[in-house]
């Protein structure tokens, strides 16, 4: 593999002499050549062939590496795919939860509802109680009069 490869300053040169038909030949020798080392031969840059073992080395590092780093994909692509499910379980979760939450905010408006029908009724009882609870005094009062009666009544009749 050995090529001569121009430097980007030589190829311009080249271009610059096929270009410039009228130039003399003297007028590109006097500028200077930089691919010229010692000045009497161009020195081409050729690419050496690493050694068998170098190359078998890299290539086995290239491979590890893209195992490597196709195995983080597959692990991270994991983690997506584990999330995406978490997620569609927690829609579902939230969708169970807010049907439930609609039932019991039915079953409390219509409890609220049967509350007002019957919040008349229950004063009324409250009132009742409360009469009664009177009645009872009035009733133990009576009785604590007729007692009162009674015990006078006795000691008169013992008279």
């Amino acid at each position: 593999m050995a090529e001569a490869v121009l430097g980007p300053e030589s190829q311009d040169k080249s271009l610059k002499s096929r270009s410039s038909g009228s130039r003399s030949s003297q007028e590109t020798d006097r500028t200077p050549d930089k691919n010229k080392s010692d000045g009497s031969e161009p020195v081409s840059q050729e690419t050496a062939t690493p050694p068998s073992d170098v190359v078998e080395l890299c290539r086995e590092t290239f491979q590890k590496t893209a195992e490597y780093l196709q195995g983080e994909l597959d692990g991270t692509i994991e983690d997506y795919k584990l999330l995406e499910s978490m997620n569609k379980i927690t829609m579902n979760k939230y969708a169970e939860m807010k049907q439930i939450a609609l039932s019991v905010s039915g079953a409390l408006s219509e409890l609220n509802n049967k509350y007002n029908q019957l919040q008349p009724y229950l004063e009324q009882i409250d009132q009742i109680e409360e009469s009664v609870a009177a009645l009872e005094q009035v009733a133990y009062n009576l009785d604590q009069y007729s007692k009162k009666l009674e015990n006078k009544f006795k000691a008169l009749e013992r008279r």
